[in-house]
């Protein structure tokens, strides 16, 4: 057992370790205080040197070195070390944890932790994997996995910069869920990235049969054509997607109250409501503003379509993805040709109906046969953010309120996520906290986290590439992750396969 140090102070909230002097201790690392029935587990999350000398004499003795050479000290060593700044997390035993609420005893020894020590963590019933433990920047072997259906229902978060690894991390979990039973993913792509149509993607997976890929030009083989009937839209489709004042908004459902599904082409032609008059600037601008999403032109009393939205086909495509959704495949929609708000008008349609869908599953007792659904959305703050969320709800934010209920849940991609409301955030009930540079980001997150991350600003500011922080309450503590390679983790699951499928036919 590798011997880290040793307690020489502190209160509960702060454990001061002594250094071994042939030791390095990194910020996030796992320790582990051996007792007689139990032991402690606790995570580094400051250091700082210390001396037994003055400060004048330490300055003396490095300008000594630095200008004359080589001058050493009397024992070095036990006068000049490092302190630890430690936290507790655990209470083990060999089958149980429990939360930590008691001091470890003075000057017991600190040794570096083992897989053996993690006999309590077991995995859930309908796992997906999400990373191997890390403990500082070391990687265990030890695998971490999270339950599927809650911690889907109940939301993810998934906050970081750029460059720290979030594509990564979603083309793991995405290639570990469409190979499990139980959850239908609906990923809307802003880059084109998660299906490989250049490169490894899910059209790779061995279960691509569960994989459905829609693209608004050139669907590949296997692929399908984005067309979206004009009757399937509705006023609410459009709230998050583009701004909308009162009247503007007020002109939208009268329309579609009047008239139902030809409600955008009555609106176009400026058909006359019995009793309600709209000022003409509104009308003209209501009408600019459908023009311009929806890629229409008006002429001669015919709507004429250039992008996705049609008036004649695409009459089943939002049901077909919904029926998709419901028998647990993953659907892919490349909205990487659209503007913002086209992708949030997409989003929006299809989340809608199968919200609705599963709504009247829960009525008529039926949602406990049918799987968690999970909406990935990127850079969340565009419909989650608090300045749109002050001009109406969306869809999404309904979602995140009442979604767990109805087995419908988000996965929320964001660089800010001070930007969304501390309720919703708080409602993210699973949070993968990948590095984070700014420290009001980082804030954010750890004061809406499940687990207590006061102490671990540090920790999260020095996350690198890969490396995540996983806080939820579906976890004991909050979790040091090591995210594997897209690449070494799909080579590694299909040698997996590869040998149990050899296995049965021995």
């Amino acid at each position: 057992m590798m011997t880290k140090g040793i307690i020489v102070s502190g209160d509960f909230s702060k454990i001061v370790m002594r250094v071994k002097s042939d030791q390095r201790v990194e910020l996030g690392e796992l320790v582990v205080i051996e007792g007689v029935q139990e032991n402690f587990i606790l995570q580094v999350y400051d250091l700082l040197y210390a001396s037994q000398v003055s400060q004048q004499n330490l300055e003396m003795v490095g300008g000594m070195n630095l200008e004359e050479g080589d001058f050493s000290m009397m024992d070095e060593t036990s006068r000049n070390y490092q302190l630890a700044f430690l936290k507790p997390i655990l209470v083990t035993n060999t089958h149980s944890s429990q939360m930590c609420k008691k001091l470890p005893l003075f000057f017991t020894k600190v040794r570096s932790i083992h897989t053996e020590d993690l006999a309590f963590i077991t995995k859930p019933e309908q796992p997906f994997f999400l990373g191997k433990l890390r403990s500082g920047s070391q990687q265990l072997d030890f695998d971490i996995f999270l339950p599927l259906q809650e911690v889907l229902s109940h939301h993810v978060l998934i906050p970081a910069s750029t460059g720290k690894g979030k594509s990564n991390l979603m083309s793991c979990l995405l290639w570990d869920i469409t190979g499990k039973e139980g959850a239908g993913m609906l990923v809307l792509d802003p880059h084109d990235e998660y299906y490989g149509r250049v490169g490894l993607g899910l059209k790779d997976h061995t279960r691509k049969d569960k994989v459905v890929y829609y693209t608004p030009i050139n669907p590949p083989v296997g692929g399908c054509s984005l067309k979206v009937n004009i009757q399937k839209l509705k006023p609410e489709h459009f709230q998050g997607a583009i701004p909308l004042s009162d009247p503007q908004r007020q002109c939208f459902y009268a329309y579609y109250k009047k008239f139902n599904e030809t409600w955008i082409y009555k609106l176009l032609a400026e058909e006359k409501i019995d009793n309600v008059r709209f000022h003409e600037d509104t009308m003209a601008v209501v009408k600019r503003k459908l023009i311009s999403l929806l890629d229409l032109d008006f002429e001669n009393g015919k709507i004429i379509t250039n992008g996705i939205f049609d008036v004649v086909a695409g009459e089943n495509t939002i049901a077909e993805i919904c029926q998709d959704l419901e028998k647990g495949k993953t659907v892919i929609i490349d909205t990487s040709y659209f503007s913002g708000a086209m992708e949030i008008l997409i989003g929006s349609l299809i989340t809608t109906e199968i919200f609705e869908r599963y709504k009247y599953y829960k009525r008529n007792g039926q949602l406990q046969d049918k799987p968690v659904i999970s909406v990935v959305l990127e850079e969340a703050p565009r419909v989650l953010g608090k300045q749109v969320l002050e001009q109406g709800s969306n869809i999404f934010e309904t979602i995140a309120r009442e979604g767990r209920k109805f087995k419908v849940g988000l996965i929320a991609i964001t660089q800010l996520p001070s930007e969304i409301p501390k309720p919703i955030l708080a409602n993210m009930n699973t949070k993968i906290i990948l590095g984070l540079e700014m420290n009001s980001e980082r804030q954010a997150v750890m004061e809406s986290s499940p687990q207590d991350l006061s102490q671990d600003n540090r920790n999260i500011a020095s996350l690198d590439k890969g490396e995540a922080l996983v806080t939820s309450t579906f976890t004991r503590f909050a979790v040091p992750v090591k995210i594997p390679l897209f690449k070494e983790f799909v080579d590694r699951k299909k040698n997996l396969e590869t040998r149990m499928d050899s296995t049965l036919f021995e």
